[in-house]
């Protein structure tokens, strides 16, 4: 029963705002409120909600406060000087743009972070886009593929999570994955391409030079820019980027002690920092109030037992006789089991128990640990998953169009990882 009703739940809730009738904040609380009090639980919600608000917490914390450093730093002109180079580059070129988009993606994600990704890319080429008029959906389906595949380094989480589950060295897991990576990256290029040649035509050859206030020399100085302190703002990112690598402090405390200094350098005075904290509040607002709403979710979700009994019946569905193929079978099935429960759920729960039976056909725990990161370019579009709000709300996208605009592009993204992973021999197709 708890099965049934965790997964008419998720279904419920997807529904719902996929069709646009319900927004995600009101879904994320009403759905699985319903679903709880259905459960039987209706007395015990409170406990459970608050639970999953302060798990989620210090993703709030971290969101509200990478918002506001990167709009800070966007505000001072810190990434001016990008934009102008891909603006050079481009030649005002849709196909250029989008697969720089693509491929700044992938290079800013090498933080492992996808909420820091999406805020310093959105914020760099946000206002190309606008000027040029291309589609946003386009620059939200390529970050997120980008940090699908840049997740799997041993910093984003998934890696970390899988090793430890398998009790096997992070190298043995990470290193063989750099070329299933490197064939990601390159399909993304490729839908780049395609994104790009599309709006080409779409906007008929249109040069950016002919975009009103498109080139460096047409844009309009912003009376927030602070030119002059753009080594010290650049200076401060690279040393918080550093910070968040190496994993100096806390994550949401790194952000928070940035905004501080960046608040500081910037705007000294108490009035321009009033000023800027209020112009970015509604971006802030919109995100993290989707963030506790996601606790919500979350806490109900896993309080009912729902989560464990999803989590379970989902191991009953691969039959014993497919034991050779346990690595692709892991490697196919992440994708659709990490959109439906947690990553913590997966790779604690369940992968130990497919390695076990994969174990019995020469399969090591290394190449299961390899299989079950495949499919977390899919992981990214669960609504499990904050930073997706994040992104939708920077871009100011509708949650659900962007899931159906997205999820066939993705998908194709785990399935190009699988098969490359195959045929570079990181994981065995079949071992007798």
């Amino acid at each position: 029963m708890l099965t049934a009703l965790g997964f008419t739940m998720v279904a419920c809730f997807m529904i719902v705002i996929m069709t646009g009738r319900m927004s995600a904040l009101v879904a994320l609380v009403v759905v699985p409120i319903v679903f709880g009090v259905l459960a039987g639980h209706g007395l015990d919600l409170g406990p459970m909600m608050a639970k999953g608000l302060a798990t989620i917490a210090p993703t709030g914390a971290l969101l509200m406060f990478a918002i506001l450093y990167f709009s800070l730093m966007s505000d001072a002109g810190l990434f001016e000087p990008l934009v102008r180079g891909i603006r050079k580059a481009s030649g005002g070129d849709p196909l250029k743009i989008l697969i720089g988009t693509a491929v700044m993606g992938a290079c800013v994600a090498l933080d492992g972070d996808g909420a820091t990704t999406y805020v310093i890319c959105v914020s760099a080429l946000l206002p190309l886009y606008q000027r040029i008029g291309l589609k946003l959906q386009y620059m939200a389906t390529l970050l997120l593929m980008s940090i699908g595949i840049m997740n799997i380094l041993p910093w984003g989480g998934p890696t970390a999570r899988a090793a430890a589950a398998m009790h096997v060295d992070m190298s043995e897991v990470f290193v063989p994955l750099i070329p299933v990576m490197l064939c990601g990256v390159a399909y993304t290029i490729v839908v780049a391409s395609i994104f790009g040649i599309r709006e080409r035509r779409r906007l008929h050859g249109l040069e950016f030079s002919n975009v009103p206030g498109a080139t460096a020399g047409e844009s309009k100085p912003e009376v927030h820019s602070r030119p002059q302190h753009f080594i010290v703002n650049l200076l401060l990112t690279i040393g918080l980027v550093v910070a968040l690598i190496v994993g100096l402090l806390p994550l949401p405390i790194l952000f928070i002690m940035a905004t501080a200094v960046a608040l500081m350098i910037n705007y000294p005075s108490l009035g321009e920092q009033k000023d800027r904290l209020n112009a970015h509040a509604g971006n802030v607002l919109a995100v993290v109030s989707l963030i506790f709403a996601a606790g919500i979710f979350t806490g109900i979700l896993g309080g009912t037992g729902m989560l464990d009994a999803m989590s379970k019946n989902l191991l009953a569905v691969i039959p014993a006789q497919f034991g050779s193929n346990m690595a692709l079978l892991t490697a196919m099935a992440s994708a659709p089991i990490t959109y439906l429960v947690t990553n913590d759920a997966f790779y604690f729960g369940m992968l130990p128990v497919l390695a076990q039976t994969a174990a019995a056909y020469g399969i090591t725990p290394a190449e299961m640990a390899r299989a079950s990161l495949l499919g977390q370019p899919v992981h990214l579009l669960s609504p499990l998953v904050a930073s997706t709000y994040l992104l939708v709300s920077l871009l100011d996208l509708d949650y659900g169009a962007n899931q159906r605009r997205s999820i066939l592009w993705v998908t194709g993204l785990a399935c190009v990882m699988i098969a490359s992973a195959v045929l570079l021999g990181v994981i065995p197709l079949s071992r007798l």
